[in-house]
């Protein structure tokens, strides 16, 4: 289970682990955004400082109709213990942890200054 706790602008928050290009691990806040369909975003300054390699560019409509275009690095997230290898949108926002990370898991929000955030698996029926 993946646990964190909402904040006083009541986003969900959960700390991330993400290994940079060398495989040194740091630990991230994320905003959990459920509107965000893809992995996980970083600001470029993160994605510099943590020297993740450059995949491709990326294209996304946001909510207001318009259309955007990105660059999408790969890194190693530690996911519920788990060492995955994920796309990371760079993006100019706090890092959001998008459904794509979230797939096969349950989110569970308590909506109040310092309710809980968890993220548990779902067990296959």
């Amino acid at each position: 289970m993946i646990s964190g706790i909402v904040n006083a602008d009541f986003e969900a928050i959960i700390s991330l682990s993400i290994c940079d290009s060398e495989g040194k691990v740091y630990t991230q806040d994320t905003i959990v955004d459920t509107g965000f369909n893809g992995w996980l975003s970083l600001p470029p300054d993160l994605i510099d400082r943590l020297n993740l390699k450059w995949k491709r560019r990326g294209r996304a409509v946001l909510g207001d109709g318009s259309e955007c275009i990105f660059n999408v690095y790969e890194a190693v997230v530690i996911w519920d213990g788990d060492y995955l290898t994920i796309p990371i949108d760079e993006a100019d926002s706090e890092p959001l942890v998008g459904m794509s990370l979230m797939e096969g898991y349950q989110l569970t929000v308590q909506v109040f200054e310092e309710g809980s955030v968890e993220i548990r698996k779902v067990s296959a029926v």
